[in-house]
């Protein structure tokens, strides 16, 4: 597990609210670039001028300029590389917006949502919280042009309305050759116009992943919380292929989804047998998923048959489908092709029994949540 925040009792800082920063190692940047970069060093030794911050992973030593902005960086934070993208606050916060060596960055735009998912991850507030769609947009312009994907998530980003599509168009313009995917709840796209609107931008390569829990819309209903989800997440689908963008559908397993499993991957087949992916996905023990965990826990190894006929029905209908958040001690060998080692590295760990394992580096892992709240009792190093 990466530490994506820490706090630095050792500053100097001159700003006056939150700002972000680029790291860079190179002390030789040309002036006039200097002013949005944070100067990374074990110890500055040598002077250097006009750089936005100094970070360094020793303590202040030496004198410095009035209106300089330099930090020492807690050791959990030692990691920074060049390339990477850090906001800092006038009070010495620092969070870890953007890691160059990630296996994948995902941008949270909004903790607002019109869901209440048993097993949300991120529990929605009520506040306005614009400044992180600010915050995604400015970050267009600082990430590596050669940055392969990065996700957007919440809350539900398409409370943002036609913000969001702006969002989307500032990504083509200055990321063209970074894949962007957006987790929705797809029921904003039940509107015609909104649809349209945000296909018309055409991205070359943004991703709609979409949840749904069941075939059955009540079902779906009450894992969402939300009377009438299933329909329009079925239409938004609709009406998004219609308009040849690209749809996930996100299927999270637990004990409220497992006994239909198999009658939604038919029904996906049958219905829905265009998208473009289905991930059957293992649960996240955070959030909302703490206190409702009684009503969800299933332990994986007793529905990897279910998880191996799930997949062989996708496939029979033509249907790209994936099992991510899963330990691969835990699927069947028949479904190795479709396991994808897909927990973010920031929040992944093992537990003791993954000791000897000679497969680590190809299985997941855990959550950290899920680590430290229950997990498998079948869990079996790989000799």
């Amino acid at each position: 597990m990466i530490n994506l925040r820490a706090h630095s009792f050792e500053h100097s800082l001159t700003i006056t609210e939150p700002k972000l920063f680029v790291i860079n190692s190179n002390p030789n940047l040309p002036a006039y670039l200097r002013s949005k970069f944070a100067l990374l060093s074990d110890e500055l030794k040598s002077k250097t001028s006009g750089y936005g911050l100094y970070l360094q992973k020793k303590g202040i030593a030496g004198s410095y300029q009035t209106g300089e902005n330099r930090l020492v960086l807690p050791p959990s934070l030692h990691y920074l590389e060049s390339g990477d993208v850090v906001r800092v606050t006038p009070a010495g916060k620092i969070w870890v917006i953007f890691r160059k060596s990630a296996n994948y960055n995902s941008i949270l735009l909004t903790e607002r949502c019109n869901h209440y998912c048993l097993m949300c991850s991120q529990p929605p507030k009520k506040k306005i919280d614009n400044w992180l769609l600010d915050q995604a947009k400015e970050l267009a312009h600082l990430v590596p042009k050669d940055t392969p994907a990065i996700g957007f998530t919440g809350g539900e980003p398409t409370l943002y309305g036609d913000d969001l599509i702006k969002l989307i168009s500032i990504y083509k313009n200055f990321l063209p050759h970074t894949s962007i995917d957006i987790l929705t709840n797809g029921r904003a796209f039940s509107n015609a116009a909104y649809s349209k609107a945000i296909s018309s931008v055409k991205h070359p390569n943004c991703m709609f992943a979409i949840p749904l829990y069941c075939d059955d819309p009540d079902t779906h209903d009450y894992v969402v919380q939300a009377k009438g989800a299933f329909n329009q997440t079925i239409e938004g689908i609709l009406r998004l292929k219609s308009l040849s963008q690209l749809v996930e559908i996100r299927v999270v397993i637990h004990q409220q989804t497992i006994e239909r499993l198999l009658e939604l991957c038919e029904f996906i087949g049958r219905n829905l047998t265009f998208v473009n992916h289905v991930a059957l996905m293992g649960l996240e023990i955070t959030g909302f998923t703490r206190a409702n965990l009684e009503k969800l826990w299933i332990d994986p190894f007793h529905y990897k048959e279910q998880l191996s006929q799930s997949v062989k029905i996708l496939e029979f209908y033509g249907v790209k489908v994936s099992i991510y958040n899963h330990q691969l001690c835990l699927v069947n060998s028949d479904v190795y092709s479709n396991y994808v080692s897909s927990i973010s590295d920031w929040k992944a760990e093992y537990v003791n029994e993954c000791e000897g394992c000679v497969k680590k580096g190809v299985c997941g892992g855990f959550f950290s949540s899920s680590a430290q709240h229950r997990f498998s009792s079948y869990i079996t190093p790989f000799s």
